[in-house]
């Protein structure tokens, strides 16, 4: 739906709650209508920002639930997969239980592995797993430069192999036309050329 679009259906939902007898004011309209502008001109510069879950959280909520998602990924478990299991079996969730009292499943559903990159403290606790989808830069396999002929692009591709070797990890990775590529140091050095798609 195009800023356009949104804003004619605010308009059409501002006549049907005055038609309702529950009219909304003149500053809840302007509030509304900013906020699409607001969206039209991000979008007109290219730079849409997606609203991040994770901001509606108290700073002090963050904290908690960035710890309890970064000790998950070290134990090598997946973090929504445990709070669905407490909630499945009606189980105690310790200090992130607010998340199931105050948020709840649909919050908890529209999270996804991009919305951690704004948190730069966080760093890189989300570990790949098989079956991923990540988008890669072709940094990777040809020689680009930001202010050079050649220019970064993103491909997407799919996680089909974890590979430990001492203390780097490498990954195999399958794009959508079938070719492979082995990425070395994929949370070391070669960390900035790939990152988690917005879809």
């Amino acid at each position: 739906m195009t800023p356009d679009e949104i804003a004619t259906v605010l308009q059409n939902a501002f006549k049907r709650c005055d038609a309702a007898s529950c009219p909304l004011t003149d500053q809840q309209k302007q509030i509304l209508l900013q906020l699409v502008e607001e969206i039209q001109r991000q979008s007109s510069s290219g730079k849409l920002d997606i609203l991040n879950p994770l901001d509606e959280l108290t700073p002090e909520e963050l904290e908690i639930f960035l710890t309890f998602v970064k000790t998950e990924e070290q134990q090598n478990r997946t973090w929504k997969v445990q709070l669905l299991n407490d909630w499945l079996h009606n189980q105690d969730s310790g200090n992130v239980q607010f998340i199931r009292e105050r948020y709840g499943l649909q919050w908890l559903n529209r999270i996804e592995s991009y919305h951690f990159d704004k948190y730069a403290h966080f760093g890189d606790a989300l570990k790949l797993r098989i079956g991923d989808r990540i988008e890669v830069s072709n940094a990777l396999w040809e020689w680009v430069q930001d202010d050079g002929p050649c220019k970064r692009e993103w491909f997407l591709s799919t996680v089909i192999q974890i590979n430990e070797i001492n203390a780097s990890t490498n990954c195999v990775l399958r794009f959508q036309n079938g070719s492979e590529y082995e990425i070395q140091g994929v949370y070391d050095w070669n960390r900035y050329n790939w990152r988690w798609p917005k879809m």
